[in-house]
């Protein structure tokens, strides 16, 4: 299988975020990759190729203007304002308050645009970021080519940041920038799978109102895990999009027989749906080992999903999302592609 990176995804790496009340190490680095890139050589999956740069055509297709404008221009502005250190929100519009003005102070700006306080921006965001963008795009270019399959090693992840807003270690949403060159070049429809352990809110909402891209989400009840405000199983799609949105939120502690049951449901209406192309959230923060995930998933456990998914025959591009547990990203990542080969 086809893998693309780039060295410019390591140009983000935040010092520490805030999590359960400390600012700790960010769980979000560059080893992630490292780790995948090491075993994907290791068992000699397939070509490592650097991809092309898009533009930002491609992103503004997804992002608002003023959001991206904001991400390439964030850290230039914050060192303007004295500071050397991550920028990172300190207040968040709430109920009530409004939400149609950017503020024009950065701090301000940081805070209008941010989701959170454990997405910290640094002086890299913007390479890596479209970094990231440009891998997810070149996958999805050579699967529109004939491949049967391409797999972006992406970093940062992207599910979370939605049109005009980044959190949740995203800042560009790899997923939906893929899905929508898909559909630009051509295919009619098109199913976003997401199977990171977090729910893909950024996906869901760029994508809520349409009926040409389908969202399926497997993920921790959002009633008592991050993202806290997305995902629950009555969001169905609004407008032309109604019926086309489709959340499995499930319980801590969720193994494998009980997450293969939602699976098997969601790939059951992704075969209802018949897409010309495949994209997969590929998060494997589901691993019984996550530092900061509460699902039981094994090692084992990935090839099986990596043949489920080979069993839709649809042309596919795997985008790679969430997973902390370093030393085990790289065997569970490659075991989903392995799985998808062998199949």
């Amino acid at each position: 299988m086809l893998t693309v990176y780039s060295e410019d995804c390591r140009a983000h790496h935040g010092r520490a975020e805030l999590n359960e009340g400390q600012l700790v190490p960010c769980f979000e680095n560059p080893s992630r990759t490292d780790m995948v890139l090491d075993r994907l050589r290791a068992v000699d999956l397939g070509e490592i190729v650097a991809p092309r740069d898009f533009g930002e055509g491609p992103l503004r297709a997804v992002h608002d203007d003023g959001f991206v404008d904001f991400l390439k221009t964030c850290w230039a502005d914050w060192t303007a304002a004295g500071r050397d250190w991550d920028a990172i929100p300190f207040t968040f519009g709430k109920r009530g308050m409004r939400n149609d003005r950017v503020p024009q102070d950065i701090d301000g700006r940081i805070s209008f645009y941010g989701m959170d306080a454990g997405t910290p921006i640094t002086a890299g965001t913007w390479t890596a970021a479209t970094a990231a963008a440009n891998c997810a795009l070149t996958a999805t270019e050579q699967v529109a080519g004939g491949l049967r399959a391409a797999f972006a090693a992406c970093r940062p992840p992207g599910h979370h940041a939605a049109a005009d807003y980044y959190g949740g270690y995203c800042f560009l949403n790899n997923a939906a920038i893929a899905a929508q060159a898909a559909r630009t070049n051509g295919a009619q429809r098109v199913s976003i799978l997401d199977v990171d352990y977090h729910h893909g809110n950024g996906t869901q909402t760029i994508f809520y109102d349409r009926d040409d891209v389908q969202f399926l989400s497997l993920h921790a009840d959002p009633t008592v895990e991050y993202p806290y405000f997305l995902g629950h199983a009555d969001e169905t799609g609004a407008g032309a999009g109604e019926g086309f949105n489709h959340n499995f939120p499930l319980p801590w502690g969720t193994d494998w027989a009980r997450y293969e049951e939602a699976l098997t449901e969601a790939l059951r209406r992704i075969r209802g749906y018949r897409p010309d192309v495949l994209v997969v959230s590929l998060g494997l923060d589901t691993f019984e080992n996550d530092p900061i995930s509460k699902f039981r998933l094994s090692s084992d456990r990935y090839p099986q999903l990596g043949a489920l998914l080979a069993g839709l025959k649809v042309p596919t591009v795997f985008v790679l999302e969430g997973g902390y547990a370093v030393e085990a990203l790289g065997t569970n990542a490659v075991g989903v592609l392995q799985g998808f080969e062998d199949a």
